[in-house]
């Protein structure tokens, strides 16, 4: 199976490529050249291993929540591949590939939505793969739903913003920290194979973001 996945969720770019179990990866800190970038690290990726679009058997993409404009970005770069070879996606979770790269058994995974807010979600994964025990909210981290009982690891960027409101809202639960961790295409696309293998890919059309927010700034009154 050949599977390529993208992400472009937050200020990080990056591409990858799933082949019969072997993952190749390119990344790249983009601010806001994604759309600069992201086609050209497609076109190396598939290059190096000798490929061409159609001759992939589907596209996962990062799904969100995060970055308005990325998650558009990625979901459009997506759909056109998908369209023009008649290939299937997936989406998938953005919180989720951070609790898979973060390689460890109970994640909460947080990452800064600006204005205040966060993106949350907690996942445990000790039953050999990920269940959602808080699916993806917006909140405020001082209204950060609780967990149950025992240690967590907290990853992405939320917990860079707003270390000390997250600390204090979980106390002792938190057994680690980290904060650099971002939403990378290398673990949405192991994420995406699951998918793919149980047939719950979808036509290119119905592939859409997760933006959780219906709004990308305050108004004057409300800064």
């Amino acid at each position: 199976m050949k599977i390529l996945a993208l992400d472009t969720s937050t200020e990080y770019c990056s591409a990858a490529l799933w082949r019969d179990g072997e993952v190749d990866a390119r990344d790249a800190l983009a601010g806001q050249r994604h759309s600069e970038l992201l086609l050209p690290m497609v076109d190396g990726l598939l290059g190096r291993h000798g490929l061409r679009v159609v001759d992939l058997d589907g596209i996962a993409f990062g799904q969100g929540p995060g970055s308005f404009t990325g998650l558009r970005i990625a979901c459009g770069v997506t759909q056109g591949l998908a369209f023009g070879a008649g290939l299937p996606v997936v989406g998938v979770s953005t919180l989720l590939g951070l609790a898979h790269a973060a390689r460890v058994d109970r994640a909460v995974c947080c990452l800064d939505a600006r204005m205040g807010g966060i993106y949350l979600a907690a996942y445990d994964g000790t039953a050999g793969r990920w269940s959602a025990v808080r699916e993806p909210i917006l909140c405020a981290p001082a209204e950060a739903p609780l967990l149950p009982a025992g240690a967590w690891t907290g990853c992405g960027s939320g917990f860079a913003a707003h270390e000390a409101a997250l600390r204090q809202r979980y106390g002792g639960q938190l057994s680690a920290v980290m904060p650099r961790l971002f939403p990378h295409a290398r673990d949405i696309v192991q994420l995406a194979v699951h998918e793919f293998e149980q047939g719950r890919a979808v036509p290119a059309g119905q592939a859409a973001p997760v933006y959780l927010r219906d709004k990308v700034a305050l108004k004057s009154n409300e800064r």
